[in-house]
């Protein structure tokens, strides 16, 4: 059997007996067959010694046990690694980032506790996923609406306290929270905003309460276990659409952002668009762009234009949802076309009408269900049935058309100079999204392999784009736990400020550091030197 780091196998083994009392024996996981469930499925690290393995598993199924738990590994230092539900496949899944670390599963934890129709809120133990609580609304016809992300089978908690995006109005999810219950390592219960007030009934209406509001220090961090979780949902829409804005030049791009910064930062469009243009889709195939694609020094923007333009296409086009009553949603798309209309040549096109509650034949029909509240398991189908998976560089650039050409050249100069594909031309790399309000998000997947050459050149060029979008001012907003120190180590400003506050907390709140070391760079004092 696996002993944690620095552990003794005489206290691990009086430690996990402790631990049977409190959870059950059945609760207390340590054979080679239950610690393959806990490995990372799309781990970087396929078939080489740092791919991390736990050396157990451990699953309460109440707040109790958790602080039952917490004492135990306090007294041992026992390092434990925290999921929800353990689903976050890109970023780490299940496998924590100290090896011999023992899981935290929190699954059996699945309780919802309360949704509210009326003030649109739920509050939910961290093993309840996005199509528990989906089944849940829908079973009791309540009026409000979920916001999952890609997949849905994740737990509210851990994807909201990672800080993850999703589709709606409701989109960043770590926003939408209002209210925590955490058990720190020495097992005390805290509850934040106005959970700190006995018998409050605005829990879930209020996020701040009274004095420092400490919500934040809990997200993205290993200062303690979340055992409950309040989230704002959105009201039950009359109607939901897409409206999709077709530009014809390169540089429309420019004044396309701006006019959609605006609508956004208005609330007229309230959900996350998509860029993508016409250039995506050609990816090699026609031979006229592959002939511009080989000139000397590459294709004009003058030249893309002009491809563009003959083929009949659009050069940018973008998503824009709409939710809401019927009357406001047209008075939207229409406030949004006059705005629009001021760029030469751009085009309209209204999708379908979608009325709440929604038509399960209708549902069954729509190509993207989670733009209505609905949780699914599509993302999977990228990268086809072959796929081992992907990790993903996630940076955040400004919402400005003049960030994404400079990214553009950035990116696919680092792409050219690793050797890594980019799409003809280069200079329509990607398309950004908006999941979070006022940025964009770029995603770049990175295959994993059964390859162990292959996997330790795509975790060189991960680590290289890390740091060429550092030195551009773009940080990514999370990342694999790979990768967590690589991307720490980038937000460096007044010699590592922010982080020497980190570890101040950590070391306050957690002062044997049992809490998953490591996470998002922040290691206990006793493992900073030697990690």
């Amino acid at each position: 059997m696996r002993v944690p780091p620095g552990m003794s196998s005489k206290d691990f083994s009086e430690a996990l007996r402790q631990f049977e009392e409190v959870v059950g024996k059945e609760w207390v996981l340590t054979s080679p067959e239950d610690m393959d469930t806990y490995r990372d499925a799309y781990s970087p690290f396929w078939h080489e010694e740092e791919d991390p393995v736990p050396s157990a598993a451990l699953a309460p199924n109440s707040l109790e046990q958790v602080q039952k738990v917490l004492r135990i590994a306090n007294t041992y230092q026992v390092p434990l690694w925290t999921i929800s539900t353990g689903k976050n496949l890109g970023y780490g899944g299940s496998a924590p980032l100290l090896s011999g670390s023992v899981v935290l599963d929190l699954k059996r934890m699945n309780r919802i506790l309360e949704v509210n129709e009326k003030n649109h809120y739920a509050l939910v133990e961290p093993g309840v996923s996005y199509f528990d609580l989906y089944r849940y609304i829908q079973e009791r016809g309540l009026k409000v609406m979920i916001d999952a992300p890609d997949p849905g089978w994740g737990s509210l908690v851990g994807n909201g306290s990672d800080r993850g995006g999703g589709h709606t109005p409701m989109r960043d999810h770590f926003a939408a929270h209002c209210g925590m219950e955490i058990v720190l390592a020495n097992g005390e219960v805290v509850r934040t905003g106005m959970g700190a007030l006995p018998n409050s009934k605005t829990w879930q209406q209020y996020k701040y309460g009274f004095g420092p509001c400490v919500d934040g220090i809990f997200s993205q961090s290993n200062y303690g276990v979340i055992t409950k979780m309040g989230f704002w949902l959105y009201p039950q829409p009359e109607v939901h659409m897409v409206g999709t804005v077709s530009v014809p030049r390169h540089d429309d791009l420019i004044p396309l952002v701006e006019h959609i910064s605006y609508l956004m930062d208005s609330g007229i469009v309230d959900g996350q668009t998509q860029f993508s243009s016409a250039l995506f889709g050609a990816n090699g195939e026609d031979p006229a762009l592959s002939a511009l694609s080989a000139k000397p020094g590459g294709p004009t923007t003058a030249d893309l234009d002009r491809y563009v333009q003959e083929k009949g296409l659009s050069y940018w086009s973008v998503d824009l949802p709409f939710y809401g009553p019927a009357k406001v949603v047209a008075a939207q798309w229409e406030y949004t076309q006059d705005r629009i209309s001021s760029i030469p040549g751009a085009r309209f096109q209204a999708g379908k009408l979608y009325h709440f509650p929604l038509d399960q034949k209708e549902l069954a029909d729509t190509p993207n269900p989670v733009l209505l509240g609905v949780p699914n398991l599509a993302i999977f189908s990228i990268g086809g049935p072959r796929s081992n998976g992907h990790l993903w560089f996630s940076p955040i650039i400004p919402m400005t058309g003049e960030a994404v050409f400079e990214a553009q050249k950035v990116f696919a100069d680092a792409y050219r100079e690793l050797g890594l594909p980019v799409v003809p031309g280069g200079q329509t790399f990607f398309g950004p999204g908006s999941p979070y309000p006022r940025c964009f998000l770029i995603l770049f997947g990175f295959p994993i392999e059964h390859d162990i050459e292959k996997n330790r050149k795509s975790r060189a060029n991960f680590k290289r784009l890390v740091q060429v979008a550092a030195e551009h001012g773009w940080g990514e907003y999370r990342t694999h736990t790979a990768f967590m120190q690589t991307v720490s180590d980038v937000y460096s400003y007044n010699n590592y400020a922010l982080r020497r506050l980190q570890e101040t907390l950590k070391d306050a709140v957690d002062p044997k550091g049992i809490l998953s070391p490591g996470k998002c760079g922040i290691w206990p004092k006793r493992m900073r030197k030697t990690q």
